[in-house]
Order: structure tokens, then sequence, then C-alpha cells
């Protein structure tokens, strides 16, 4: 595909702190290459609002390669943009046309407050994680590979839902602003292995419980974290979070 340069109208969410009120604001980019990242178009624009003396956009960054999860806003109503499988760093212009205009917000949750434009502090996805997404047994030594068997089909599941990066996407895109998929993700990639399975009880009572402290939703089923996951992790794994959650809630000793 050959370099061309499209014009853009882009209707930002502009917002100084947790504090103030938030406003869309209207910029107009120019001679943007579809060969752009959609973060390397941002970078344009804050170029040219730094040459104008006006604020730059803020927006949430890092390794730009879709895999530290750090990046993320909702893109004309999608969480990460229009394409399925793709982190906004992934997403390039030559999937947007010469005259388009693109609505750009920030994930949208009570449990994600926003810390400046487009950038959520997303804490409490790390707090999940600490109620229970780990393994505490001690292991020692690293064991021989083949020590410890594991069905081939558990091994891959496994794998699958450990592909979840915690962007926050499948939040973003909850009408019920629920991190089930990234709390069945962390369940399941720990549980199906056997060095996780002995906790998994607890694991899933303390994720479940520190979801409803930290004012997440529930899931209702309506599939959108799953269309818009990067990772495109399935909503099997909140099933599986379910099964579990219920198998603790009759077993376990806690209080």
């Amino acid at each position: 595909m050959t370099d061309r340069n499209i014009r853009l109208t882009l209707k930002v969410w502009r917002q100084k702190g947790p504090q103030n009120k938030g406003r869309v604001e209207i910029y107009h980019a120019d001679h943007i290459s579809t060969d752009m990242s959609f973060l390397e178009m941002l970078d344009v624009v804050n170029e040219q609002l730094t040459k104008d003396d006006k604020e730059p956009i803020a927006f949430d960054h890092d390794c730009r390669e879709g895999i530290c999860g750090m990046c993320g806003a909702v893109v004309n109503g999608r969480a990460h943009g229009p394409e399925k499988g793709t982190t906004l760093c992934q997403l390039h212009m030559r999937h947007f046309s010469n005259g388009d205009t693109i609505v750009i917000e920030p994930w949208r949750s009570r449990a994600f407050p926003i810390i400046k434009d487009l950038v959520v502090n997303r804490g409490a996805l790390d707090k999940l994680i600490q109620a229970g997404g780990y393994i505490s047994a001690n292991t020692g030594a690293v064991p021989d590979a083949n020590a410890i068997l594991v069905p081939q089909e558990k091994a891959e599941a496994s794998m699958d839902a450990a592909a979840c990066i915690g962007c926050g996407a499948c939040v973003a895109a909850c009408p019920n602003a629920s991190p089930m998929l990234f709390v069945g993700a962390k369940v399941s990639h720990l549980g199906l292995l056997p060095q996780g399975r002995s906790e998994a009880a607890t694991r899933a009572l303390g994720m479940v419980r520190q979801m409803d402290e930290l004012g997440f939703g529930n899931c209702s089923n309506e599939r959108e974290c799953e269309a818009e996951c990067p990772k495109e992790i399935s909503i099997t794994n909140i099933a599986r979070l379910n099964r579990e959650f219920i198998k603790a809630g009759f077993f376990s000793t806690q209080p």
C-alpha cells in the first residue's frame, strides 16, 4: 500500500484533573500519513499544539508493541478502535478515510478515575491481582519441565488466558463496567495448572469480593468485553470464574 496523507477532525475529551469538569475539544489533524499508528497521529497533533503554545493531549502509552497494556482509549465508541484483536498502539491510520471525524474518549468506569484527558487510573486492576491473582506456594528450585504432567488442553487454555495484558478494554466496553473477563482470565490461567489449583477457591473468592469493593459492576453476558479484547480472551473464562466462585462458596471456610 502506498503512503498517502489524510486530513481528520478530532473530537477529544479534555480534562485537567479528577476534580475538574471535562469537555470535548475539536482539532484538525492535517497531513496524517496512513502509515502512522494511532498514537503516532496523536504525537503529531501534540507537536502542533506545543508549537501553538497549547496544552498537549495526555494519553497513556509505553511499549507501543501491543504487549504492555498501557495504551487505551475509546475511539468512535469502541475500546481500542474499530479493528478486532488490536490495541490502540497497533491501530493504523490506513483504517480511516480522508475527512473522517474521530471521537476519542477515555475509559469510562467508576473504578477508573480520570487523571488527565485520556489517562485514567487503572490501579484497581493491580488491587484485583493482589487480592488473589498469584501463587504463594514455595516451589523451591526450578523443577524439571516434565516433572509435573499437565494435559495439553489445560495447558493451552491456561496460556490463552495468560495472554491478557490488563489494559482494561473489557471494563471500558462493558455496559456495567465489569472486569469479569480480566478476573476470569487470571483465575483460569493460574487455576488450570496444578501449581495453582490449591488456591483456586480462595483466589476466586478474594478477587470477586475485591471487585465489588472497588466499585466495578457485574457481568450481564453482553459479550462486548470479548468483542473488544485486543487479545481476544474468550468469555468461557468468565464461565470458569463463576463455577470456581460457586464451588468456593460451598466449600470455603473464609468468613
